[in-house]
């Protein structure tokens, strides 16, 4: 994913929910809607989110130091990490408190012209913040599902800022329900229930995050489709004649890094050998860019499993061996 793509879907959103956020809070005032109340805080929580992620990619574009000698890209993991686990559930935690107090201690809702109109403009609002974060993720999730996009994407920003405009535009739909029905049957509790409902869908959220978010600060490998183009690279067939095994690890969505153990012929010399390796390493970088650190071990090939050792990690989860040869 271009970090490009990622910034202009997040600045999108965060201008629509920081005018959404005051909006709704004003209807709240004149109002007293705790559906709104909620929903204000649903916002100022979105806008958090935002301006988190962007200090993300700011602070993950930092050199790499003596200290840090991979670099800081997985700085992007950790705030989105924040956001999944700390504004979500915060804002989720208080909408369920709002909803609670609000069917406890009902009261109708008053000058309901202001939490209608608010709510009618923060979904076009979110509408169009959706419209462009689906707009940037197609630029890059190619032929996956939505599912699979949130599921497999290296970078967490389009989909943190699809999931929150997502639970934003269904929380808002919840929001309208909840005053419609309170103002149709003067029952306040209606309101309340609304409240409720914003608060679980924002919960519900948060888990879906921080479940992916801790994939990526764990360590994933390469995809499968990287995985094979690295290897087909590293390969010539005459100086290089397979990968004995291979381990790949994102240190940042757009950094990767690649060891192997290559087989090379058993006559070469420590020339040849050096020679093979550097020009196995521009193929592989030129054929996946991202490929940014790369160590490549030589060795003899040896047929027989038993005397090559056996591989400590196992299948990927595509079932294609973590170590695969060439043919």
């Amino acid at each position: 994913m271009s970090a490009s793509g990622g910034t202009k879907a997040i600045v999108a959103a965060l201008t629509a929910n920081l005018a959404i956020a005051v909006a709704k809070f004003v209807a709240f005032v004149f109002s007293g809607s705790s559906s709104m109340l909620a929903e204000s805080v649903h916002s100022l929580a979105d806008s958090g989110n935002q301006g988190l992620l962007l200090l993300g990619g700011r602070r993950a574009r930092r050199e790499a130091t003596p200290e840090h000698p991979f670099g800081y890209g997985r700085e992007r993991y950790i705030y989105a990490f924040l956001v999944s686990i700390v504004l979500f559930s915060a804002g989720g935690m208080f909408a369920l408190y709002e909803g609670y107090e609000k069917i406890k201690h009902p009261h109708p809702i008053e000058a309901w012209y202001w939490p209608v109109g608010v709510l009618i403009f923060a979904i076009i609002a979110e509408t169009f913040s959706f419209r462009t974060a689906i707009k940037e993720s197609n630029l890059v999730r190619g032929s996956l599902s939505w599912k699979e996009f949130v599921r497999r994407a290296k970078a967490p920003e389009l989909p943190v800022v699809l999931l929150e405009d997502l639970g934003a535009l269904v929380g808002l739909v919840l929001a309208l329900i909840g005053v419609s029905v309170a103002l149709v049957t003067g029952d306040g509790l209606w309101d309340g229930i609304g409240t409720l409902c914003i608060g679980v869908l924002l919960i519900l959220i948060a888990l879906v995050l921080a479940a992916e978010t801790k994939s990526l600060l764990l360590g994933e490998a390469a995809t499968v489709e990287d995985i094979r183009r690295i290897e087909a690279a590293i390969v010539d067939g005459e100086r290089v004649t397979r990968v004995i095994h291979m381990r790949t690890l994102h240190l940042g969505p757009e950094e990767l890094l690649v060891a192997a153990k290559i087989a090379v012929p058993n006559e070469d010399t420590a020339r040849e050998v050096a020679d093979s390796i550097n020009a196995a390493e521009e193929r592989l970088r030129a054929a996946v860019p991202i490929a940014r650190v790369v160590y490549l071990e030589p060795d003899v090939y040896r047929a027989s499993p038993a005397e090559a050792g056996p591989d400590p990690v196992g299948p990927d989860p595509a079932g294609n061996p973590a170590g695969p040869a060439a043919p």
